[in-house]
């Protein structure tokens, strides 16, 4: 197969997880509307962006919400551990075909439920497209059971990124002021754009002296994105630099429930409640579901 039509055969593949979810289904309380879906991925690691997932989440669930997030860092994964969790199984389990997904959740601070994964197994990094078709069927089983779904990505641009990411209903893109971090926030941008034409971003900047600094980044991202991408990117927030994070991370407890009535837990409020805003207001991507599971069965 040439490279064009390999390209477009992933493409269909992600965006079938994405119909997936969109679809919803009855539960026992009557139809439930369906989740949105929403990746958590940086162009960069140390950026902070398992924090940022993991804040947002618990925030949202003192709210009422019924979340759940997949860590999709399959091969060195880190979210249990930001949780204080020790999981039997793992995503690993359910790729080689040891368990089913609905075995692995397990739960989380503020009744989060989560899909950890593994790591040091080389192997799941890169999935093939049979593993990537049975966790999207698999997946099927949460329809309905949560009003968020937060999917967070390894950090960079590889295979496993752009799928998780392209499933997605919303991509919100980590960044920190420093240039590097910058211009690899953009670069992921630019690959979702380019190669899989996707066009709306959300944009969060982590560890800043204070909002001008973001809202700086911000400007930066958005000027160069106006000039040379057709994509749009929304601010969404940023958190301020706290040196008791190192903290959160040591005890295994993130920031909003240490620090409740800090700027920083603030910080992570504001971001989960404009997050639901953003899914509230936005146009769904559409899907392609329904052709491409009748285009598998016909082999």
């Amino acid at each position: 197969m040439d490279l064009a039509n390999d390209r477009l055969d992933q493409a269909g593949t992600l965006r079938a997880l994405r119909g997936n979810f969109s679809q919803g289904m009855n539960v026992a309380d009557g139809a439930r509307k369906a989740a949105g879906v929403v990746s958590v991925t940086s162009g960069k690691g140390g950026v902070g962006k398992t924090a940022v997932c993991a804040n947002i989440a618990v925030s949202l669930a003192r709210t009422g919400k019924k979340i759940l997030i997949i860590d999709a860092d399959l091969g060195l994964a880190n979210l249990d551990v930001v949780f204080g969790l020790t999981p039997k199984y793992n995503l690993n389990h359910f790729f080689s075909g040891e368990k089913e997904l609905e075995e692995l959740v397990v739960e989380g601070p503020e009744g989060i439920q989560i899909l950890p994964a593994g790591s040091g197994v080389q192997s799941v990094t890169h999935l093939s497209n049979s593993q990537k078709m049975r966790f999207m069927e698999a997946i099927e089983a949460f329809h309905g059971l949560f009003d968020l779904v937060l999917i967070d990505t390894e950090a960079g641009i590889s295979e496993n990124v752009t799928y998780f990411n392209v499933a997605a209903q919303e991509i919100l893109v980590v960044t920190t002021p420093e240039p590097t971090s910058i211009t690899d926030a953009y670069a992921l941008m630019k690959l979702l754009s380019t190669q899989y034409h996707e066009k709306r971003f959300n944009l969060v900047v982590n560890s800043v002296s204070d909002e001008s600094e973001a809202l700086e980044v911000y400007r930066k991202l958005t000027m160069v994105a106006n000039r040379y991408l057709d994509i749009s990117i929304d601010y969404l927030g940023c958190a301020p630099f706290d040196k008791r994070m190192r903290e959160s991370v040591s005890r295994q407890k993130v920031m909003v429930e240490l620090y409740p009535n800090t700027r920083i837990a603030g910080s992570f409020e504001a971001m989960a409640q404009n997050l639901m805003g953003v899914l509230e207001h936005a146009k769904p991507k559409g899907t392609t579901q329904f052709f491409w599971k009748r285009l598998l069965s016909l082999g």
